[in-house]
């Protein structure tokens, strides 16, 4: 456990990833924002012409995915930067001076999507027949064509897209009290001065043995996050404001209709999503939870005891080093060229492991179209990190395949399906740890990783998307966001969940203030959706072995070409069945139900 929270300059190299190898110096990032910045005209010649033909339009097609290409490129480099230490006024204004540009170039080929839209009906449909190079733009096209009835003028759409720096300030205002204001104070246990900082609370201390540490730690963390609630509440108001002012500008029946839409997911699929895992779910993790307060010996269960280790005694530790092994050696079933992608992330400086000062909490992975993957995380020894580690590369691995065999414009599956690749890899990680050893205690230890990974989708992000979907109502219905709203509605959504279980603190109702996903669209449930999808594929690959490998590897180089109904159907798993989401939830409850037999056993031998 650290003593001390190091600064970005401090931390050793070989624990950072290398951004050299989308730039090499500052200069050459510089040098191409420039170029990017003034390349609009190589689009823009087309304005007025996309109803020459088909040629014409596969050319000015073309022309936006390079430039696109290009730009993403510099963003993410910015992006990358502002994130391995937002506290670093260089990293912000790189940031911002990015943002700006390319917030610029994107309005300027609005004028695209507009003429498209304005064609008389019919037209892209022959396009489409007469010219074959229009294929890679199919999806597109059509996807497009489904938002007319939504779109609004040319000039309108293009003032909008200008404006897209100020909608992302609400994003940028919750990241900086975050990363760059906000303080903790340290705490004495025992003796020792821990310091608390997010991503030691949430990496170290939220996992940590000794309760009292692990209780003191929260409250100190909470009393950080409430002297920001009324400035992180302003921001997420703020940002639910303009998608429920663009939701009725664009003729939506309300948030979540134009949220959905691009997913490709219906408010059906959305719903039996929060509804069916909420709803069974809910009796198996009580009962979990009931389980740690018995073998830890605890009077009464807090919110920030429930990830407590069940058995601290048998949680070794594993350096960074040993964890990228293990992992590397649980994907070996994915075949050598996913293999070559997992590998080159490990020893290629793909990864940004270092904890330091101003960088972003939790973890991530981006992707660049025409470069690699970059992964970022804090590391902390324990095999939650393992775990981490094996979702993120998840990413990496399906999204790098998806780019060698999808043009850009078909390389990102929705939001729907992008978290079973990484979910996969977890579930797969713990497959390989199970078959190591016979030993009930090994296979104990490994029902709890697996555990973790479905607290995690099935119950933290789940609840998330649960607090969104009451918020939006709320919104919809123009009734105010404040704070104190909020935290009530965390707290309903919580009691709800784990009922008299749990007592409930003023403290665990202000965490609706811990992660930045309320501000990416209605992207929490759709990790409880893509570990839906991972559990029904392990449990086809259990059955069938290699010929289940090879569909899944060929719904991953599919990208998002397909619908993510369909990529699932491709892998052999119907979504739209409510009986896929009811086996999840059951093989959750097989585990706690072994979980507790395993125990029981322990204690009667």
């Amino acid at each position: 456990m650290t003593e001390k929270v190091w600064t970005r300059a401090e931390v050793p190299e070989e624990s950072t990833w290398n951004l050299e190898h989308l730039f090499l110096t500052e200069e050459d990032w510089n040098q191409e924002l420039e170029l990017v910045a003034g390349s609009a005209g190589e689009v823009t010649k087309f304005k007025g012409r996309l109803g020459e033909g088909a040629a014409v339009l596969l050319e000015c097609l073309n022309a936006q995915e390079a430039v696109i290409e290009r730009a993403r490129k510099v963003g993410a480099y910015a992006h990358l930067r502002q994130t391995e230490d937002g506290t670093n006024p260089d990293n912000q204004a790189r940031s911002a001076k990015s943002g700006d540009a390319l917030t610029k170039l994107s309005s300027e080929f609005t004028f695209i999507d507009s003429e498209i839209l304005e064609l008389e009906d019919g037209t892209i449909e022959r396009y489409l027949r007469e010219e074959p190079g229009l294929a890679d733009f199919e999806r597109s096209l059509k996807l497009l064509l489904q938002q007319k009835p939504h779109s609004l003028s040319p000039e309108t759409e293009k003032v909008l897209a200008s404006l897209s720096e100020v909608h992302g300030a609400p994003y940028r205002t919750y990241l900086r009290g975050k990363l760059a204001d906000m303080t903790f104070e340290p705490v004495e246990v025992d003796g020792r001065s821990y310091p608390v900082s997010f991503a030691s609370y949430e990496t170290d201390y939220e996992m940590n043995a000794n309760t009292e540490l692990r209780r003191s730690s929260f409250a100190s963390f909470s009393r950080g996050l409430h002297a920001y609630r009324n400035t992180f509440a302003e921001a997420y108001a703020a940002e639910v404001k303009r998608q429920v002012v663009m939701s009725r500008l664009r003729g939506y029946d309300s948030v979540t209709e134009m949220l959905l839409r691009p997913q490709q997911v219906t408010e059906e699929m959305y719903g039996a999503i929060l509804d069916t895992i909420q709803t069974e779910l809910a009796p198996h993790m009580r009962k979990y939870a009931e389980l740690k307060k018995k073998v830890l010996g605890l009077d009464t269960m807090y919110y920030c005891d429930l990830k407590a280790p069940l058995d601290p005694e048998y949680s070794p530790s594993i350096t960074y080093e040993e964890a990228c092994k293990t992992v590397q050696e649980s994907l070996s079933v994915l075949g050598e060229e996913y293999g070559e992608i997992v590998e080159a992330a490990f020893t290629q400086r793909w990864v940004d492991y270092a904890t330091n000062v101003g960088k972003s909490t939790g973890a991530f992975c981006s992707s660049i179209y025409g470069s690699h993957s970059y992964i970022l995380i804090s590391w902390s020894d324990n095999m939650r990190g393992a775990f981490t580690l094996a979702h993120e590369v998840g990413h990496a691995g399906h999204l790098m395949l998806a780019e060698r065999y999808q043009r850009m414009t078909n390389a990102r599956p929705s939001l729907y399906f992008i978290e079973a690749p990484s979910t996969m890899n977890e579930l797969l990680l713990a497959e390989h740890l199970r078959s190591r050893s016979e030993d009930k205690r090994l296979r104990r230890w490994v029902i709890m990783q697996l555990l973790n990974t479905y607290y995690h989708n099935f119950v933290t992000h789940l609840l998330e998307g649960e607090l969104q979907r009451r918020v939006y109502d709320r919104a919809m219905n123009d009734q105010a966001i404040t704070a104190k709203v909020l935290s009530e509605l965390k707290g309903e959504v919580l009691s709800g969940f784990w009922g008299d279980t749990l007592e409930m603190t003023e403290d665990a109702k202000l965490t609706w203030m811990r992660q930045p996903h309320y501000y990416m669209g209605l992207y929490p449930y759709t990790y409880s959706a893509g570990l839906t999808l991972s559990t029904a594929m392990m449990k086809v690959i259990r059955e069938e072995g290699q010929p289940a490998i090879d569909r899944w590897l060929d719904t991953l180089r599919a990208g998002g070409s397909k619908t993510p109904l369909e990529l699932a159907r491709m892998a052999g798993v119907e979504m739209s069945d409510p009986s896929t989401i009811r086996s999840a939830v059951d093989y959750v409850g097989s585990l706690v139900d072994e979980l507790c037999e395993l125990f029981e056993e322990e204690t009667t031998d």
